[in-house]
């Protein structure tokens, strides 16, 4: 494989007790239908501060949400995806994006709304927010990004950097290899920047864009679809991507997804994806979930950002 040389990136050029004030100049919904989970697309732009044209697609920014927690102390840093390309939102390198899901759970019979994702949910062109960062040193296309191939697995707004890394590797017609994204999510409702991937899907036949939708439809077996389900239904045309000695995997979303991939990656016998740390049971989902790392854990060509 040809060496892998992630990019050497500044970070924490803005810090909690130091942040920076940016303005909002887009924030609108990247959802194709009306969906009961609101997931919005907000830009800012960092013109005229330390993060212009120094952070890359892979890297997050943190928000400080304005006010006080329940003990009277302030809302605590949230760290956000970056999802515009390295060379910034609308080709321009002073606009940052990142994508927000609106927050709403219930705890204790009482609703509680995320602080930070529905404070940056609810704000218009021409709010300004406290930054940080930019945070994250591996979860980073290679220098020479263009020599490999990607398999992308997200859930929700895991796609996020994917959406940047993408529009890097398609900028123009130079990027060969193939690239697919791995997409799942519960309802067709949530899926995000669609039409930007099938547009992507459409006009390039070297990238792949697969949609697990895990509660709409069933599986002939029975089973649901999910992200690492698709390493089975579309082992025609993944296998052959992932036994080339130049791919590359990269998960993001929800923790826990990631066990599922790589039960999935030993069964194939994919196992230049996976670290095997001690002897595995007769049966992989015999491993417990809080002990999964100490079993298996990703390889140096697998990059994992869970949260």
């Amino acid at each position: 494989m040809t060496e892998l040389i992630l990019p050497e990136v500044e970070l924490n050029i803005y810090s909690p007790k130091d942040p920076v004030e940016v303005e909002v100049v887009e924030n609108y919904i990247v959802t194709k239908e009306s969906s009961p989970n609101i997931v919005r697309h907000i830009t800012f732009d960092v013109s005229g501060t330390e993060l212009e044209n120094r952070i890359r697609v892979g890297q997050s920014v943190g928000i400080l949400p304005p006010g006080e927690d329940e003990s009277g102390r302030p809302h605590k840093l949230r760290l956000y995806s970056v999802s515009s390309p390295t060379f910034g939102e609308h080709g321009k390198k002073h606009l940052v994006s990142t994508t927000v899901k609106r927050t709403i759970e219930e705890q204790e019979n009482k609703l509680y709304l995320g602080v930070a994702s529905n404070y940056l949910a609810d704000l218009q062109p021409g709010d300004k927010v406290q930054m940080t960062g930019p945070s994250g040193k591996r979860f980073l296309l290679p220098e020479n990004a263009g020599a490999y191939n990607y398999i992308f697995f997200a859930t929700g707004t895991g796609v996020a950097p994917y959406r940047g890394m993408i529009k890097e590797l398609f900028k123009d017609e130079s990027y060969e290899n193939d690239c697919a994204l791995i997409f799942g999510c519960p309802y067709r409702t949530d899926l995000l920047y669609s039409d930007f991937l099938e547009e992507i899907a459409e006009t390039h036949d070297n990238f792949h864009y697969l949609k697990s939708i895990s509660r709409e439809a069933r599986r002939s077996d029975g089973s649901k679809f999910y992200v690492q389900t698709q390493l089975e239904d579309e082992e025609n045309l993944l296998l052959p991507i992932l036994q080339k000695d130049n791919t590359l995997i990269y998960i993001c979303g929800m923790k826990g997804m990631e066990m599922g991939i790589y039960k999935q990656l030993v069964r194939l016998n994919l196992l230049d994806y996976v670290q095997i740390r001690k002897e595995l049971p007769d049966s992989l989902d015999d491993i417990p979930s809080d002990k999964f790392k100490r079993y298996i854990k990703p390889s140096d060509r697998t990059f994992e950002e869970v949260y």
